[in-house]
């Protein structure tokens, strides 16, 4: 990508260097251990920076080329892959997961108010857009009821040494839902299952479609499920605010260290994955994240070619849910507001700023993941931003309404 200078592209540079303060200031209060953040508008790079240390054991610096866990980052990616297959007319959305994984026929869902996982009656089965957009009915180990509970019991977090995705998928759909698909918006392993049938219909495993369809085309060479070999120690160490499980948000307390080490370099489940979570599992660099999102800004690869048609990229980035998510009564965690902010597929989408409480333009498209990075796209003001940093729970501070701010600021 091209650099240009901020105000040859409509940015006040002494407003930008507010953002290297702000990093640094969450680096000195032992807030994150370090940071980074990458800006570009029209296709061209404004604004890059870093702070802190990507390992503090071992005093390595928070770099360009670090790479770290993407978790729920990897949604969006997986979900361009399935409308991929989507334009070859291999499926549509309104097709039930059964077609494709046979043990989601039969489907219940607990019953309302229910107490015990036994509490159901039979219902619909999920579709492939209500897998897309957290409407399916399933849920995470880390939400609040009964589904959550027993997910987390049987550990159905789809972790990077669990087994292998074919035998999860069969393991969550023998559960019931924990609504009926369509009634309620509830933060999900849904893309999760969307990964298995991408690789059911595609007949390749789910790292290998990503691979060819997505990250080759965009350049996208540092991003994988596992972290690629040449990495050596650029791959960032973990850390957590939280006293026991940094996932699990049901029983979450603070420790005594607010930079306890939760995943290190060298014995992380990251350097063995033999699970491909569609919904979480992909590790990678700043610059390559922002081929993703300068691809979902422009509908064009660094090439010039088109992973999908513009009509399909549109589509995938208008608010796909009757109203704001806050209108569906979830009961979740969730990596973005709720109120003012609709959902697309595999992202979140802006439909009316001043309820989200934090500047943006409408239309913007953006997600989460749980170390707490981040990444939007403002069509409308020709905006890409990647946040990088490591820490687990994302909702431990407030950084992306604060960034969000931050970069809205420096437009003139």
């Amino acid at each position: 990508m091209r650099k240009t200078q901020p105000e040859a592209a409509g940015l006040d540079r002494r407003r930008l260097e507010r953002i290297g303060i702000w990093m640094q200031r969450y680096v000195d209060e032992r807030k994150f251990a370090g940071a980074s953040v990458l800006i570009a508008r029209g296709g061209q790079e404004v604004y890059f920076d870093a702070r802190g240390q990507r390992n503090i054991a071992r005093d390595l610096d928070f770099t360009r080329d670090t790479v770290v866990r993407l978790y729920s980052m990897t949604k969006p990616i997986t979900t361009l892959a399935a409308m991929c297959l989507i334009e070859r007319g291999m499926f549509h959305l309104d097709a039930p997961a059964s077609e494709f994984i046979p043990a989601f026929s039969d489907m219940r869902s607990l019953i309302k108010g229910a107490e015990r996982l036994d509490q159901v009656e039979p219902c619909a089965v999920p579709t492939i857009h209500q897998l897309m957009t957290h409407t399916s009915g399933l849920s995470y180990p880390f939400n609040p009821g009964v589904l959550p509970r027993a997910m987390d019991e049987g550990d159905l977090m789809f972790r990077p040494a669990q087994g292998n995705l074919a035998d999860m998928a069969e393991r969550v759909a023998a559960l019931p839902l924990a609504f009926h698909p369509g009634k309620r918006w509830e933060y999900s392993v849904g893309i999760d299952i969307l990964g298995r049938v991408i690789e059911v219909v595609s007949g390749q495993s789910l790292d290998k479609f990503l691979r060819e369809h997505i990250l080759g085309p965009l350049g996208m060479t540092q991003t994988a499920f596992r972290v690629p070999k040449a990495t050596g120690e650029r791959f960032a160490a973990l850390y957590t605010p939280l006293a026991g499980d940094a996932m699990a948000l049901n029983t979450a307390r603070k420790g005594d260290d607010s930079l306890r080490l939760a995943d290190a370099p060298g014995s992380s489940p990251f350097e063995c994955t033999t699970l491909f979570s569609g919904g979480g599992g992909l590790v990678g660099t700043i610059d390559d994240y922002m081929q993703f999102a300068e691809y979902l800004r422009s509908g064009m690869t660094g090439q010039g070619a088109r992973i999908v048609g513009p009509r399909t990229l549109e589509f995938m980035m208008r608010n796909h849910l009757p109203g704001d998510i806050a209108s569906m009564g979830p009961q979740s965690f969730a990596e973005q507001p709720m109120q003012g902010m609709g959902f697309g597929l595999g992202g979140a989408v802006v439909i009316d700023p001043a309820r989200t409480r934090a500047p943006s333009s409408v239309g913007d498209f953006s997600w989460g993941g749980m170390a707490s990075t981040f990444f939007w796209v403002d069509r409308a003001q020709d905006l890409s931003v990647v946040f990088f940093t490591q820490l687990a729970p994302s909702s431990a501070y407030p950084a992306r309404p604060q960034l969000k701010a931050l970069v809205q600021g420096t437009l003139t």
